[in-house]
């Protein structure tokens, strides 16, 4: 019982870490590129703007390794 109840406890951490990084994700990306044309505010500082896509894909695949790394110990300890 203690055993189902700690892979319950370890698939919701999960589910958390995954909505988590998604939210992140949009978060980022709507500050990024955001709505709308630009306008004079977004423009000043277009020399200093950096691509936030690859940050986001190392840390998009950090965490797919991680949740990989997980769900393998937890159904081999099954």
């Amino acid at each position: 019982m203690a055993k189902q109840r700690f892979h319950v406890l370890l698939y919701c951490g999960v589910l958390l870490v995954v909505l988590f990084v998604g939210a992140f994700n949009v978060l980022n990306l709507n500050e990024a590129y955001g709505d709308g044309p630009p306008y004079y505010a977004r423009t000043i500082n277009m020399d200093k703007w950096t691509d936030p896509r690859p940050a986001l894909a190392a840390i998009d695949a950090v965490t797919v390794l991680l949740i990989a790394a997980v769900v393998y110990v937890a159904r081999r300890n099954r």
